[in-house]
Parts: C-alpha cells; sequence; structure tokens
C-alpha cells in the first residue's frame, strides 16, 4: 500500500507542476497528429496519384523520384518528365504518366487535417510523451502531445481535484496481519 500511496504524492506534485499548454481545469492530454485528406484543387497543399495498378495514392513527386529510379525510361524521357513537373503543371505530368507508364491513374488534391488520436488519454503531459516515444511507429513523425479540457465533466473535475490537494501524507495505512 505504501507503494502506491508514494506513487498517488508523485502524481499529485507531477499534476500541480506540469506544464498546462493553455488549457483550463480539468485537463488531459491526447495524442495529436496529422494525416492527409482529399480537397478540391484549389485548397490542396499537395497533390498525389493514385495508381489503380497498385491501388496506392503516392504523393506525386516521390511517384516520379520512384520512376526515375526504376531505370525503365531513358535520360530524354526522365528529362521531358522532370521539365513538366518543375513548370508544377500536375494535368501535364498526369499526361505524361498516362503516356509512358500507366493509363489506369488520376490525380489526388490533398491538404493536412490535424487529428486527435483514438485511444488516448493521459493524466500528465510526460505520460503521454512517453507514450509517443514508445509507440512512435503507431504516428507519424510529427505526432504530439495535445492538451484537452473535460469540460462540463463533474466527475473528472473532483477526481483531478482530489488528486492535486489531498494530503496523501494523512494518510495511514493498516498493516496486513500474516497468519
Amino acid at each position: 500500500m505504501n507503494e502506491e500511496i508514494k506513487f498517488l504524492k508523485e502524481l499529485q506534485h507531477e499534476l500541480k507542476t506540469q506544464e498546462i499548454d493553455g488549457q483550463a481545469s480539468p485537463r488531459y492530454w491526447v495524442v495529436g497528429d496529422y494525416k492527409w485528406i482529399p480537397t478540391d484543387v484549389d485548397n490542396a497543399t499537395r497533390t498525389s496519384i493514385f495508381t489503380y495498378d497498385d491501388c496506392e495514392c503516392m504523393e506525386l513527386e516521390t511517384y516520379i523520384d520512384n520512376l526515375k529510379e526504376s531505370g525503365d525510361y531513358t535520360d530524354e524521357q526522365m528529362e521531358e518528365l522532370e521539365n513538366i513537373f518543375d513548370w508544377q503543371d500536375d494535368e501535364d505530368t498526369l499526361k505524361w504518366i498516362k503516356e509512358n507508364v500507366t493509363d489506369d491513374c488520376h490525380l489526388v488534391y490533398e491538404k493536412k487535417e490535424h487529428v486527435i488520436k483514438e485511444n488516448t488519454m493521459f493524466l500528465t503531459k510526460q505520460e503521454a510523451k512517453e507514450h509517443i516515444r514508445l509507440n512512435h511507429y503507431h504516428y507519424t513523425k510529427e505526432a504530439h502531445t495535445y492538451a484537452m479540457t473535460a469540460w462540463r465533466s463533474p466527475q473528472v473535475e473532483k477526481l483531478i481535484n482530489i488528486l492535486e490537494t489531498f494530503d496523501w501524507d494523512s494518510v495511514k495505512v493498516a498493516q496486513e496481519v500474516k497468519g
């Protein structure tokens, strides 16, 4: 039982001294991250290409780099493609790909959107950071702690208040009787 009291005292100290990231109490942390979602051309921050042959979507620049590395195309073809791509003409780039690589493809315009990752909830920012460090392979390189407020949640508010203010030194642990 003394280990549990020690844990509660350490948790209390951390709750009282950690950064609050501008959030009102009762606060908790989750994992924030980013994902790419389709959008219209006017709101796009990147262009990808979807190929039906592979059933995958890939950023257009990466797709072109992969074509270069494949060695399947002449230097002249690659120079022509690079010139088209450098002029940032996605439609002409797509036309070249359809004529020289595959006709079964189309452009996908995307924008980056912030998301809160499901099934993440931490009482302390440090625990959230540690979770991201240990589980980095589930997230992008942009994963981060994200503070939230348990708005209008009286039970959570009461629990956090107890954890932050209770005098854990006043708790007396009954000795276990072994027999």
